[in-house]
């Protein structure tokens, strides 16, 4: 399972130009992308790298400030570009795999007492943010 995580002040993503899921304050933009050979034991230990990761101001996480995550799955951060000049997505997870996993790490992460915003899974969605730093990391469980 991979993320990226980016330090946000605020970000939104839109589903047919409706807001689905949005954050108002600092936290983290978490677009989330899995795996095809990811276990269900990976969601309980991303949800708690993300929750636990410090990369707030003053080195503070999301469960120190509770602060809000907006996670969106992201199927794109499993495309390998090494050959050719189109993405290979063999390596990300089928939906059937995958919508199970991302709403497990959701789960885990609200089961953590922290605020989280969603996209929707497989949609079209639109993604707004502002970075604060900027300050973007990746994650790998």
């Amino acid at each position: 399972m991979r993320a990226v995580a980016a330090r946000v002040s605020r970000a939104s993503v839109h589903v047919d130009g409706e807001v689905v899921g949005q954050i108002d304050r600092l936290g983290l933009l978490v677009l989330l992308g899995v795996h095809r050979d990811d276990s269900p034991e990976a969601a309980p230990a991303m949800a708690r790298k993300l929750h636990e990761l410090r990369i707030l101001p003053e080195e503070r996480s999301c469960a120190e400030e509770d602060a809000p995550l907006l996670v969106i799955s992201q199927f794109t951060l499993y495309g390998d570009t090494r050959k050719g000049r189109r993405p290979s997505w063999s390596a990300a997870a089928r939906p059937e795999h995958a919508e199970p996993l991302v709403k497990a790490v959701v789960a885990a992460l609200r089961a953590r007492g922290a605020e989280v915003a969603t996209g929707v899974f497989g949609a079209r969605m639109a993604v707004e943010s502002v970075n604060d730093g900027p300050f973007t990391v990746i994650v790998e469980v």
